[in-house]
């Protein structure tokens, strides 16, 4: 990012920080009807957890500036349907659009981050505190859901409270017709990091839990990753899902023939893509976003028989 870009964006939250929430109530929110049902959207809420890795370098994403850069080439791309970020990622977007004039979010779905207390490599890692956005906050700013991660130690009795404040997000959201998208895993703490048990079975049993959060699950929505088995660990939910990228891999050809797989399937309604889509290992964001946007659009065509990319 340019240093002009950047003190543009200093100055704007310095001066007027009420004009970057008046933006994002005036943004033109993607009308429930005409939601396609093979979505794209871009994650970039891994840094408020304390996240910078990408690939080899540890610290790819703590560049604010070149984060910010790579997600607008993202959102730009044809065929990409929203943003999935924390309050202070989604709000340098829409500084950008007021500074530049192009309503950047408009037309898109925007989930808010909302539980990004769980940070990595701590003690305290499994109990997630909702220090992002409440259902409140995302409803005032005018998003179109939150994002939670639940992740679930059969061993760490500090999950269980993850798992209530998860569920009565889901409620609050579900009570303002606002989407809950949750992510889930069963995890274990190793003796340097949590890790995710991506056995099918450990996967059919998270989603499973995560379906029946909430008092209601009408505006409910899972982000899963993809493993062995995917058709039958989809049998374990109803719920429109969204697959999870991941790590930034070595072999994205490779990454990208397992997630075409899995959209195939009945209520896997499309991608949400990270470090995987935002630093490739190329460096070329644009043509990772494009290559994507490709496999969706030739797994899952849109139900109006248009593609997703025209």
């Amino acid at each position: 990012m340019s240093d002009d870009r950047a003190r543009r964006i200093a100055q704007l939250r310095l001066r007027r920080p009420e004009a970057i929430q008046e933006a994002a109530r005036r943004r033109r929110r993607l009308a429930r009807p005409d939601r396609p049902d093979a979505v794209v959207i871009v994650a970039a809420d891994h840094s408020a957890r304390g996240v910078f890795r990408a690939g080899a370098d540890p610290l790819a994403m703590a560049d604010r500036g070149t984060l910010l850069d790579r997600v607008l080439v993202a959102l730009e791309r044809p065929g990409v349907d929203g943003l999935l970020a924390t309050a202070d990622v989604i709000e340098d977007v829409l500084a950008v659009g007021i500074l530049e004039g192009r309503p950047v979010l408009d037309d898109r779905l925007v989930f808010g981050s909302m539980n990004r207390g769980g940070l990595t490599g701590t003690v305290f890692e499994i109990d997630d505190r909702f220090t992002g956005f409440s259902a409140a906050g995302v409803a005032a700013l005018g998003l179109d859901g939150g994002k939670m991660l639940l992740r679930i130690d059969p061993d760490d009795a500090a999950a269980v409270r993850t798992l209530e404040t998860c569920g009565r997000a889901v409620t609050e959201l579900a009570e303002r017709e606002l989407i809950a998208l949750v992510e889930v895993f069963v995890s274990h703490r190793t003796r340097t990091r949590v890790r995710n048990d991506l056995a099918p079975e450990s996967v059919m049993r998270s989603i499973a839990i995560a379906s029946g959060l909430g008092s209601t699950s009408a505006y409910t929505w899972l982000k899963v990753p993809v493993v062995d088995r995917m058709e039958e660990v989809m049998r374990a939910t109803l719920l429109p899902s969204l697959i999870l990228g991941g790590e930034v891999s070595g072999d994205p050809g490779e990454a990208l023939a397992r997630w075409g797989g899995a959209l195939r399937l009945p209520n896997v309604c499309g991608v949400v893509m990270g470090r995987s889509m935002l630093y490739p290992a190329d460096g070329d964001v644009a043509g990772a976003v494009d290559r994507v946007v490709e496999e969706v659009r030739t797994a899952r065509p849109r139900a109006d028989g248009r593609a997703v990319m025209a």
